[in-house]
């Protein structure tokens, strides 16, 4: 029996069908939920070289059924390490309070009917300079490419100088990134103002935004410049995932290299980031202040940050960022600069490995999922929480 521990977040919707089973065995996964909590939103990740094929057999035409209702699962197929051949299986069990359930692996030779909408979505978008836009069905973000920062450089109207993490307040479950960037190119302006699916009224700048990264050196925070290449890994109904690389940057004196391993799952409200460095032992992330008005929450015992801003234009709006490993986070420090933008809610994670990996998200209240700062910590605290006390899973 091989067991795996995996945690992110999703959400799938189960649907029965009839699978032509070749198998005499099925494999059989049996997930493990040791908390006083509900899960549900969190991904099961199964690796290829886990599960056992028959002659003839392929991973591709693996389905995940529920043992006990015999529903099919959405799941989702991911070319992890981009050969041509998918080398992950995807998958979203929702599992009582201090309880288990179990899951087969069925080769299907007939087409399964499920929802396989692309919720959760990335590109690059170079009819927009050259941003790389995110979302799923609760949030998008976007950051900026080499362009960008070339017009800024050159003193070109219309660029940006950032690698800050930008928000999109969406407030609709369907995609819209494609929607937006559309009809700004016809209406220029247009996701700056809220048609009824949200809007873009996020500033960055450079402050880091929702989750961007900086090295402290003594009392000053410094940070890279925008991306300069991008490679999209995966986008379907559970995840997408993609890749950023940064030039090497220097801090005073010390020269940082900075690779972003990205992803976003169906059902939640946070990017996971994977961030390869060197040249530093620890690595602050950061959310940016706006205007110095908002409330700051410094929980580094629990592993996570937030600010809330109460008068966000007409409305409010979270932000926060959760570590992975809660001893990561060693500590906080609620960083207000004259300087324009540079103003941020910073946390301290170590590097291990040479590599730091934390969740980093919001909520708008006009999106109806955490529209009080308490009810906004209080998803932090169980999210923290479920991060911390991953599902245990095994396949027989």
């Amino acid at each position: 029996m091989k067991h795996i521990t995996l945690f992110s977040c999703i959400a799938a919707i189960s649907l029965f069908t009839s699978c032509d089973s070749k198998q005499k065995e099925t494999t059989v996964i049996t997930v493990k939920n040791s908390l006083e909590l509900p899960r549900q939103f969190e991904t099961i990740e199964i690796s290829k070289a886990n599960v056992h094929l028959n002659e003839g057999e392929t991973f591709e035409n693996l389905v995940i059924r529920d043992k006990a209702s015999q529903a099919v699962l959405v799941s989702q197929f991911v070319d992890e390490d981009q050969d041509g051949a998918a080398d992950v299986l995807l998958f979203q069990p929702e599992i009582a309070a201090n309880s288990e359930k179990k899951f087969e692996l069925v080769i299907s030779d007939k087409p399964v009917s499920q929802d396989t909408t692309t919720y959760c979505y990335s590109r690059f978008v170079p009819e927009r300079t050259d941003d790389y836009t995110w979302e799923n069905n609760k949030v998008a973000f976007r950051t900026y490419g080499p362009k960008a920062q070339k017009m800024i450089e050159d003193s070109v109207a219309g660029g940006t100088l950032s690698s800050g993490i930008d928000a999109w307040l969406k407030k609709v479950e369907y995609p819209i990134i494609n929607k937006w960037y559309a009809e700004n190119d016809k209406d220029p302006g247009f996701y700056h103002i809220d048609h009824g699916e949200g809007l873009d009224n996020f500033h960055v700048g450079s402050s880091r935004g929702v989750g961007g990264s900086a090295v402290k050196k003594d009392s000053t925070y410094h940070i890279s410049k925008n991306f300069t290449n991008w490679k999209t890994i995966t986008n379907g109904p559970i995840r997408t995932s993609f890749v950023l690389n940064y030039a090497d940057w220097d801090a005073d004196g010390q020269t940082i290299t900075e690779e972003k391993h990205i992803s976003l799952d169906y059902g939640n409200n946070f990017s996971k980031f994977e961030i390869h460095v060197t040249g530093t032992d620890e690595l602050s992330i950061g959310l940016t202040l706006h205007d110095n008005k908002g409330s700051v929450t410094q929980n580094a015992e629990e592993g996570w940050i937030s600010h809330w801003e109460s008068s966000y234009f007409d409305s409010e709006l979270g932000t926060a960022i959760v570590a992975v490993n809660k001893a990561d986070m060693i500590a906080t420090e609620h960083y207000v600069t004259p300087m324009p933008d540079r103003s941020n809610l910073y946390s301290q994670l170590i590097v291990n490995d040479n590599k730091v990996v934390y969740y980093a998200g919001f909520a708008w209240k006009e999106s109806n999922q955490y529209p009080t700062k308490a009810s906004w910590e209080q998803y932090l605290k169980e999210f923290s929480l479920k991060v911390n006390s991953p599902l245990e899973v095994s396949i027989n």
